[in-house]
């Protein structure tokens, strides 16, 4: 069974990381999410969940303002070809159905199937806002919580700068 809120907040508060969430209307976009959460303090994120074609699973954490290039991330993380993973896959591997997509759900995903890729951005900012799981609420830690977060569980945290040409 996957990982409710609460057993996200116990992990966190387990590891001694300072988080705040806000609850708001579910979102299922960017733009959903800037009108419900704009006011919420820190940086916001997207991420994607992706398959390559080697079959590797990825969960890309970017910031939210950034367009993303396949292309560019799949050859800046020496990936095979991108593609989106199903939300069948999506469910069984890290628990969350479309729109909920978090690094949160990393939590549901204890035989490390799935790669960790941060932007560099995400990574240094001092807040960040990310999904507890469901997508009516926004967690707010900073990028040296996630990534302590996200490590607890055995996952490397790949750092990408999506600015760097590939």
């Amino acid at each position: 069974m996957p990982a409710t809120r609460a057993d996200l907040f116990a992990r966190l508060d387990a590891l001694g990381i300072a988080h705040e969430t806000y609850d708001h209307a579910p979102v299922f976009t960017v733009e959903e999410a800037e009108a419900e959460t704009g006011h919420v303090p820190g940086l916001h994120v997207k991420n994607l969940f992706l398959k390559d074609k080697r079959g590797d699973l990825w969960l890309a954490t970017v910031a939210a303002d950034r367009r993303v290039d396949l292309k560019h991330l799949q050859a800046l993380l020496g990936a095979g070809r991108f593609s989106f993973g199903k939300p069948d896959l999506l469910m069984e591997v890290l628990g969350v159905t479309p729109g909920s997509v978090t690094p949160f759900a990393l939590i549901n995903d204890p035989d490390r199937r799935v790669v960790f890729a941060l932007d560099r951005r995400v990574a240094e900012a001092e807040r960040i806002n990310a999904h507890p799981l469901f997508n009516d609420a926004s967690t707010v830690v900073t990028g040296e919580g996630l990534k302590r977060f996200v490590s607890s569980f055995g996952h490397d945290v790949r750092i990408v700068d999506l600015d760097t040409p590939a």
